[in-house]
C-alpha cells in the first residue's frame, strides 16, 4: 500500500510484520474511503494514503507536515475543527460533510469518519455524489447541522437524564439562541449560512453528551444535554466566532444560553420529564420566534413539568368536547372565478376569529395529540356538513391530515370508519395532508391516500414546492391536488426564472393528471401572476380571511378580477 507519512528519529520500527498489518488496515480502511490521513493530536498530517493527486490535484507527501484545515474550505475549516475535537473527546466522529479545496472547478464534498488512539486522529474521506445541501437522514435529523428535532431530542434527553440519574452523574440543560440570526442569514447568502450551520451543529454536537443530545429548536436557537462541568460559556465565544467567520462583514452575531434548571428532576418519572422537555422547547421557540432574549430566562423542570402536564391535560379536554370552531376559506378556480370548495381551519376562539391557531397546533404535534385533534376536527366538519341541504355543491370541504397522524393506527381506524358511516359524504369531503415532512414511511401513507380514494374521496398534498422532498412525494403518492406552497410563490415573483421554473412545475403536475392550487395569492398581482403559470386554483387573503360565517363569501370578495378583460389568459404550451 502506497503511503506517505513523517519518520520521527530516522526509519520507523522496520518490522515487516508491522507494515504488512498497516497495509492491511489500510486496504480494509479503502473498502469505504478514497482517502486516509493520520494526523497528530494538533490536526498536522503525519501520513497519506489515497489518490490525493486525482481528488485534490495535491500529491498525499506534500501534504505531510501540513494542517488538515488547509485542505477544507475556509467555510467549513471551523467543521472541520469540531470533527477532530469529537474524535479526540468520544474517540470517534462520522456523518459529517467536509468540502475539499481544489485547484480548479468546484469544491469536492466528501464524508468523514475518524477515530482516535493515545492522542491521534485517523481520518477517513470518501467522495460523495450529493452535495451537501442535498443530504438527507432518513432518521428525521436535520440535514445540514445533524440534529435532532424538539420531540426527538425530547424524548432522548428524558430516558438519558434518568439513565444518567440512576448512575450518579448529573446533567445540564442548555438552550442557545443566534439573536438576529435572519438578519445576519441575508447579508450572508445561500451559501455561507448553510456552512455556519453545519459549523454550529457541530460544535453543539460536541459539547453535548453524544450524537443525540443537541438539538435543533427553530432557525437560530437550539438546545443541548450535556454535562454540568461544560465550558457554556467557551461554547458562546466559539458560536460567536463561528458566525464572524461566515459574515461577509466580519460582524458575526450575539450567542445567548439559558440553563434549565434541574433542581428536583430525581423525582419526575421518564414520561413526565420528557413532556416537561417538550414544554420547555416549545416555551423557547415561542421566545426565539418573538426574537425575545433568553439571557436572564432559567425555568425550572420541575415547574415545566407541572405546566407541560396541565396543558396537556387542557388541551385533551378541548378535543374531547370538541370545544373548538370551524373557519372556512375558499379554494378559487382561476380563471372562472367560482369556489371549487373550502379548506376548514379551527379556531379555538370564537371571540377571535382571526387569531391563528399555529400555537395549538403546534403543541398538539409536539406531544403527540395531533392525530387526536385531527380525528375530532373531522367529526367536526361532519357534524356542520351534515346540517346543510345535501342536494348542494356550495358546501364542499377540505380536511386537514397531518402527516403525523396517517402514522397512527387509531387515527386511520376511526377516520376510515366515520367515513363508511357517512357515505354521503363522498365528492363533498376531499383530505389535505399537512406537514408532510413527518411521514416516516411513503408506502404506507401512499395505502392510506389510496384507502380514501377508492371510497371516493381526493387527497390534496400540502406545502408542494417548500422543499427538495417535494417531488419524491410527488412520485411515491398517488394525490389528486398538490398545494404549490406560499413561499415557493413568491420566491418564483421574484427571480428572474421563477415564472419558467412555476409553469414547468405546473406542467408537470398536469401531464401526471395532479392539479394545482397556489396558495397565499394576497394581491391582485400574485394572482396574475399564477395564472399566467398555469395554476388550476388560488386561495389567499385577496379572496378574503378565514370566517366562521361562509355567508361571508357569498359573493366572493374581488370576483371583478375574474372577469375576462381584467386579465390575460394563459398561452397554451
Amino acid at each position: 500500500m502506497d503511503g506517505e507519512e513523517i519518520r520521527g528519529g530516522g526509519r520507523l520500527a522496520g518490522d515487516r510484520l508491522l507494515r504488512t498489518d498497516r497495509d492491511r488496515y489500510a486496504a480494509l480502511a479503502f473498502c469505504w474511503a478514497d482517502l486516509l490521513l493520520h494526523l497528530s493530536g494538533e490536526g498536522q498530517i503525519l501520513f497519506t494514503a489515497g489518490a490525493f493527486k486525482a481528488f485534490i490535484g495535491r500529491e498525499g507527501k506534500d501534504l505531510i507536515g501540513t494542517s488538515f484545515l488547509s485542505l477544507v474550505t475556509p467555510e467549513d475549516a471551523p467543521l472541520a475543527a469540531q470533527c477532530l475535537r469529537m474524535a479526540l473527546k468520544r474517540g470517534r466522529t462520522d456523518a459529517e460533510i467536509l468540502r475539499l479545496i481544489r485547484p480548479l472547478g468546484l469544491p469536492l464534498p466528501v464524508d468523514v469518519s475518524g477515530y482516535s488512539l493515545d492522542g491521534h486522529c485517523y481520518i477517513a474521506l470518501r467522495m460523495r455524489a450529493k452535495t451537501p445541501s442535498e443530504a438527507t437522514d432518513s432518521s428525521g435529523r436535520d440535514s445540514l447541522t445533524g440534529l435532532l428535532g424538539p420531540e426527538a431530542f425530547s424524548e432522548a434527553a428524558g430516558r438519558r437524564i434518568r439513565a444518567m440519574l440512576d448512575l450518579g452523574r448529573k446533567v445540564g440543560v442548555t438552550v442557545v439562541s443566534l439573536r438576529d440570526y435572519e438578519t445576519l442569514r441575508d447579508r450572508m447568502g445561500d451559501g455561507r449560512a448553510k456552512g455556519m450551520l453545519r459549523s454550529v451543529g457541530a460544535s453543539l454536537r460536541a459539547a453535548a453528551l453524544d450524537q443525540d443530545s443537541a438539538a435543533l429548536i427553530n432557525d437560530g436557537s437550539y438546545s443541548l444535554l450535556h454535562e454540568v462541568d461544560t465550558d457554556i460559556e467557551g461554547l458562546e465565544r466559539e458560536l460567536t466566532e463561528i458566525s464572524r467567520l461566515h459574515d461577509p462583514e466580519g460582524r458575526g452575531l450575539t450567542v445567548e444560553t439559558a440553563i434549565l434548571d434541574m433542581e428536583g428532576v430525581e423525582k419526575i418519572g421518564e414520561v413526565d420529564l420528557i413532556k416537561g422537555l417538550m414544554y420547555a422547547m416549545n416555551h423557547y421557540r415561542q421566545l426565539a420566534g418573538d426574537n425575545l432574549s433568553i439571557r436572564n430566562l432559567s425555568s425550572n423542570i420541575s415547574q415545566l413539568v407541572a405546566q407541560g402536564v396541565g396543558e396537556v391535560t387542557g388541551f385533551k379536554r378541548i378535543v374531547a368536547e370538541r370545544n373548538f370552531s370551524i373557519a372556512l376559506q375558499p379554494i378559487i378556480h382561476a380563471v372562472n372565478g367560482t369556489i371549487h370548495h373550502y379548506e376548514a381551519l379551527c379556531r379555538f376562539s370564537s371571540d377571535r376569529p382571526h387569531e391563528s391557531p399555529f400555537r395549538y397546533i403546534t403543541f398538539a404535534e409536539e406531544t403527540g395529540l395531533i392525530h387526536e385533534f385531527d380525528l375530532a376536527m373531522a367529526t367536526k366538519v361532519m357534524e356542520w356538513l351534515g346540517s346543510k341541504p345535501r342536494n348542494s355543491d356550495a358546501y364542499n370541504v377540505a380536511i386537514n391530515i397531518s402527516g403525523y397522524s396517517m402514522g397512527v393506527d387509531q387515527y386511520v381506524t376511526g377516520l376510515l370508519a366515520l367515513l363508511d358511516a357517512n357515505p354521503w359524504s363522498k365528492g363533498r369531503v376531499m383530505f389535505e395532508i399537512t406537514e408532510s415532512s413527518r411521514m416516516s414511511d411513503l408506502e404506507a401513507a401512499n395505502g392510506f391516500i389510496g384507502a380514501l380514494r377508492s371510497r371516493g374521496y381526493q387527497v390534496c398534498l400540502d406545502d408542494f414546492g417548500a422543499g427538495a422532498a417535494s417531488f419524491q412525494y410527488l412520485s411515491a403518492l398517488d394525490v389528486d391536488i398538490v398545494k404549490i406552497d406560499g413561499s415557493a410563490v413568491r420566491n418564483a415573483m421574484r427571480g428572474s426564472k421563477g415564472k419558467a421554473f412555476l409553469s414547468a412545475l405546473t406542467e408537470l403536475c398536469r401531464r401526471l393528471g395532479v392539479r394545482t392550487t397556489a396558495e397565499m395569492i394576497d394581491s391582485p398581482e400574485s394572482l396574475g401572476f399564477v395564472r399566467d403559470c398555469g395554476c388550476d386554483f388560488v386561495q389567499g387573503f385577496l379572496f378574503g380571511r378565514p370566517s366562521l360565517d361562509i355567508r361571508d363569501f357569498q359573493p366572493l370578495p374581488q370576483a371583478k378580477l375574474f372577469r375576462p378583460e381584467t386579465w390575460v389568459p394563459v398561452v397554451p404550451r
